[in-house]
């Protein structure tokens, strides 16, 4: 049995791919976290929130939920397996609706392509008029 596992671990060390697109991969999505953060950074500013507040975890979706005109309680729906998708794409939607895009842009650039829509948003001529539902904490 040791002896299978060591063949492997010897396999994995020999393959030069691996490190390739291991680190290929490391790459690519650090990009994609910088643009996230720098997207949201200048979206937060715009909406009069601090632009820091996108590093910090959990944090940052309370302000989110804010920017959207939801209540900050929703930041526990987030923890429901399953929910947390309906609730981001109802957050994203608002989102959108609050810098006067259409629910289309709020799914698929913010929901799904997040990174793309909240550069959109924060470096375009958009501006924040404030959430279209608002709803009593």
């Amino acid at each position: 049995m040791t002896s299978t596992l060591v063949v492997m671990l010897q396999d994995e060390r020999s393959n030069p791919f691996a490190a390739l697109f291991g680190g290929m991969a490391l790459l690519f999505w650090l990009a994609v976290v910088v643009v996230v953060i720098i997207g949201g950074w200048k979206m937060f500013e715009k909406a009069g929130h601090p632009g820091w507040a996108i590093l910090i975890p959990f944090y940052n979706t309370y302000i989110m939920l804010k920017i959207a005109g939801r209540p900050g309680w929703w930041l526990l729906l987030y923890l429901v397996p399953l929910v947390n998708f309906v609730i981001a794409i109802i957050v994203a939607i608002d989102i959108a609706k609050a810098f006067g895009q259409s629910a289309v842009f709020g799914f698929f650039l913010l929901f799904l392509l997040c990174g793309i829509g909240f550069l959109i948003l924060g470096f375009g001529d958009y501006r924040y008029q404030g959430p279209a539902v608002v709803v009593p904490a």
